[in-house]
């Protein structure tokens, strides 16, 4: 039986956090790419990812690191995406594919497509998997299985040569175990300003909300806290750089998503203080069916503890 051919012959991982070294461990795990090199401006990352033996090589040098890459995935704060790329743009050689693993798109894409240089497929992309955790301690190569990732292609590219080099990034994604969809990447920002950023957002109040209340200390929050705060507000320990990234850059549609849900918690702010029980459980009976559908999808997160129960390495 032959060994099949890596997708990529030569991957660039631009940052090693929690994603970053995921797709690291899986693309060598699942045998994506030949040979693996991890950028990232800070040493001490880059000597934790030496230490675990993750990649084939490290590199504090962006410019150099890309140099012969044929992928390179940022997995940056989406802030940085701007500068990280007016840094390697003059180091990328021709046909190489640029990707990378934001929550955000449409700013993302704006400022690839803004540096790179001519010759280069800016192919915009997200999977939607992930812990709280961070760091490059943090990423397992199984996260990707079995979830989706989304590419969002150039509108205004339809030569045949850029869709080929979607078509290898969606296989580099389903060899890592994902499922891979394309949309527009306003659309994207939409949908994922409603199931993932707003939900956030509110984990994070919540805590703050529980923290500043005079009457109850942080001491019984902690103490007393019931399977539904600490479920819900689980997500409030993810990587504030990230998520103060993706709040400014995804605006727009937050703020979007943000004012409706306002308009329905007001709703239900009167329910309640009029005592509407049957508006109440109306709508409890429907979201308790939407969040079953959810369940029978397979849309689950991983539990917290599901990286670090594996192998590291």
């Amino acid at each position: 039986m032959t060994t099949p051919l890596p997708v990529f012959e030569r991957l660039t991982v631009i940052g090693c956090g929690l994603i970053g070294s995921s797709v690291v461990r899986a693309a060598r795990e699942y045998k994506a790419a030949g040979h693996i090199t991890v950028a990232d401006i800070s040493q001490t990352v880059l000597d934790r990812v030496a230490a675990l033996g993750i990649a084939d090589a490290v590199e504090a040098d962006l410019g150099k690191a890309v140099e012969t890459a044929d992928l390179v995935i940022f997995a940056t704060p989406v802030l940085a995406v701007a500068d990280v790329m007016a840094t390697i743009a003059p180091h990328l050689k021709a046909g190489a594919t640029i990707s990378d693993v934001g929550s955000v798109k449409g700013s993302v894409s704006e400022a690839m497509q803004a540096a790179a240089p001519v010759g280069v497929h800016i192919i915009p992309g997200h999977p939607i998997a992930g812990t709280e955790q961070s760091g490059p301690d943090a990423g397992f190569a199984e996260l990707f299985q079995d979830r989706w990732t989304i590419l969002t292609p150039i509108a205004a590219r339809h030569d045949d040569a850029y869709a080929l080099a979607v078509a290898k990034l969606a296989s580099f994604w389903r060899t890592l175990g994902a499922q891979v969809e394309q949309m527009d990447e306003r659309h994207h920002d939409l949908v994922l300003a409603v199931t993932s950023h707003l939900p956030h957002l509110i984990a994070y109040n919540i805590v703050g909300t529980a923290a500043d209340l005079e009457e109850v200390t942080q001491a019984e929050v902690m103490k007393y806290s019931a399977g539904g705060f600490r479920d819900f507000t689980r997500i409030a320990a993810s990587d504030p750089t990230m998520w103060r990234d993706i709040f400014v850059a995804n605006r727009e549609a937050v703020l979007d998503v943000l004012g409706r849900f306002t308009e329905d918690l007001q709703a239900l702010s009167r329910a309640i203080r009029w005592g509407e029980a049957e508006k109440l459980h109306e709508l409890f009976t429907r979201t308790r069916e939407i969040r079953r559908g959810v369940i029978a999808l397979g849309q689950e997160s991983p539990e917290p503890n599901f990286g670090r129960d594996r192998g590291k390495h």
